[in-house]
């Protein structure tokens, strides 16, 4: 890499923000991602739509590229294995301290980007995401997501709903809706702004409501775990964790070259985790994931399939 590092002291999360974080679930934080870097990423992710459009047009399933049955037709709603698809700018957004920091932060030194996705809402399509929860674990580590908004999400406009303190245990997401519907006394209206950083634990409860004539809302999610707790829980194996740490190197080449006035994240995994030698970038950017945790769902056909939620690859985590 090139350029100077710097351990990130000043972007790493407080004791106070970690407090508020374990209590209830998620955290934000404002104005997090530098405003240059959201404009590149959303020039990008119109990009990203358009090839979903055009795997749709082209593909029953289209691969990477997943779509929802609306009122109005079939329509794509999420881009996985983002690093993938000939936006390098993707891959700076990973190496960017800004989300380094809470990856440290959160899950430790030896932190494994585990999935890469953008979740889109395109105009018109205001469609309800019922309320689940990502992925059930046994909660021995924090997992979570780091979930960059690109777009305003505001309050009437189907905004994220939140429960807090719902992730401690997994939740009969079919029983609280049936009682309460989209008013639970504990729930949260979240609002953000381009620029802003949601990070929320994979077992907090969450969903939007359905609105119409919304505008484009556009969110990368970024979810992160800690090795010792793949390694020691699954669903992957030791190959699987040194392939995807295999990432951050050149993410923080990315980054570095992107931005060469700037410091870069000093990365402190452990040295029996440093991951070996890269083989060729096409394979590098591209791990796939044959098996992922299970969420938690009222039923599988409520929601629409995004980063994480995909009930016929067994785990979940619908994206609002």
């Amino acid at each position: 890499m090139t350029g100077s590092t710097v351990n990130s002291a000043s972007l790493q999360l407080t004791s106070e923000e970690i407090d508020s974080y374990d209590e209830n679930g998620y955290l934000i934080l404002r104005d997090r991602i530098p405003e240059d870097l959201v404009r590149r990423l959303a020039d990008a992710s119109k990009r990203w739509i358009a090839d979903s459009r055009r795997a749709g047009e082209s593909s029953p399933t289209g691969g990477d590229y997943h779509f929802a049955d609306r009122p109005s037709g079939r329509v794509p709603f999420r881009v996985d294995y983002l690093h993938a698809k000939n936006e390098p700018v993707s891959l700076e957004l990973l190496g960017c301290p800004e989300v380094l920091a809470v990856a440290e932060s959160l899950a430790g030194p030896n932190f494994v980007p585990t999935y890469e996705s953008l979740v889109f809402k395109e105009k018109g399509d205001g469609a309800a995401i019922p309320w689940h929860q990502d992925a059930v674990h046994p909660r021995s580590h924090r997992i979570f997501n780091v979930d960059v908004y690109l777009d305003a999400s505001r309050a009437g406009e189907g905004a994220l709903r939140v429960i807090p303190g719902s992730q401690k245990q997994k939740a009969d997401v079919c029983v609280l809706a049936e009682e309460f519907g989209w008013n639970p006394p504990e729930a949260v209206t979240v609002e953000m702004r381009p620029g802003d950083v949601l990070v929320h634990d994979v077992m907090l409860v969450h969903g939007s409501e359905a609105v119409l004539g919304n505008r484009l809302r556009r969110t990368l999610y970024y979810e992160f775990r800690p090795a010792e707790q793949i390694l020691g829980e699954g669903p992957w194996d030791r190959e699987w964790v040194d392939a995807r740490l295999r990432l951050l190197p050149v993410a923080l080449d990315r980054f570095q070259a992107a931005n060469p006035e700037r410091e870069g994240f000093a990365w402190n995994i452990d040295d029996d985790l440093l991951p070996g030698n890269r083989g060729s970038e096409e394979t590098e950017l591209r791990v796939v994931h044959k098996v992922h945790t299970p969420g938690a769902y009222c039923s599988a056909g409520d929601v629409a399939p995004t980063l994480g939620d995909r009930p016929d690859e067994s785990e979940g985590s619908p994206r609002a």
